[in-house]
């Protein structure tokens, strides 16, 4: 079933298209991810999802309803984890979720049963009277993913919820959301982390100056757009022309960067290994994510 299905949205900020067109279907019950970088149209997505931004064009449905119409009604039903530390310190953390519970208005002997799950949930079950400046930034995290869960969303929105968490506490974070979508809670991830990505999401879109390039299971795009084997190879100085040459010859696609050029779907195979030692250095890899995102923008996602 499909619980958001947007067509043809528009969103312009003055003379800034944010959003130029998108379409998009995200079935209930799966982890969907929106890749790209910053000013990519991600978080204006998100925004449009929550019924926090109007729309220019278009139209978008959540569980057949038109945010532009049913905005109040669709808040009630979904729930955002966003990447800034938006905890109140002057509160505990059981206070945290009690408070943020009273939006929805969730009687108060409810709310403190889903707060006491929740933090249990994430781990934090000891935590419940703490000062939140008593918390790591892992702790943190996580509760405000716990806080994100006190409505018990149908739909749970993610905005970089692991950034610069260590990999221990990353390993947790991806686990229990995993566990979330065994739930049957559909989520939409927003990341610059493409190992987080590869893990968690069954299917993504890759966006790029408020438009989708590129939609599909992970290694699905992987193998679309970069076959299995990535050559990069460090060019040595006066080398690339004699390089350049070699490529057009053996009739390889590549990508230049800087001084690099990364070669898709080659293996050894495809050269004289000797020759082309030659001309640079040489590495031979397994292609990611990000390699699919360099190859259809020419950009890295921190850009």
């Amino acid at each position: 079933m499909i619980i958001i299905k947007a067509s043809k949205l528009v969103k312009k900020y003055k003379d800034v298209v944010a959003l130029d067109g998108v379409d998009m279907e995200i079935a209930e019950g799966e982890c969907f991810g929106l890749l790209g970088p910053n000013g990519a149209g991600k978080t204006t997505f998100i925004r449009i999802v929550m019924s926090m931004s109007p729309l220019n064009g278009g139209q978008l449905l959540v569980a057949g309803k038109d945010v532009s119409k049913n905005g109040r009604e669709i808040k009630r039903m979904m729930s955002l984890a966003p990447q800034v530390d938006n905890l109140d310190p002057d509160l505990t953390v059981l206070q945290n979720l009690l408070t943020y519970a009273r939006y929805y208005d969730i009687p108060r002997a409810e709310a403190r049963k889903r707060a006491a799950e929740n933090l249990a949930f994430m781990n934090l079950q000891e935590k419940l009277h703490a000062n939140i400046d008593e918390l790591s930034g892992g702790m943190k995290r996580r509760l405000i993913i716990a806080r994100a869960l006190i409505n018990e969303p149908k739909i749970i929105l993610l905005d970089e919820p692991t950034t610069g968490l260590d990999p221990q506490t990353r390993h947790l974070v991806w686990q229990k959301l995993k566990l979330l979508r065994e739930k049957g809670v559909t989520q939409i991830l927003s990341t610059q982390n493409m190992e987080e990505a590869a893990r968690l999401c069954d299917r993504l879109v890759i966006m790029n100056e408020g438009r989708i390039v590129a939609e599909g299971r992970p290694l699905d795009l992987i193998h679309r757009h970069m076959g299995k084997q990535l050559t990069e190879i460090a060019v040595f100085p006066g080398k690339k022309e004699e390089l350049l040459a070699l490529l057009q010859a053996k009739g390889l696609s590549w990508q230049q960067i800087e001084n690099s050029f990364r070669v898709f779907d080659s293996r050894p195979q495809d050269f004289d290994t000797g020759y082309l030692l030659t001309l640079g250095d040489v590495s031979f890899r397994a292609p990611t994510l990000e390699d699919v995102f360099l190859k259809l923008t020419g950009r890295t996602l921190l850009e």
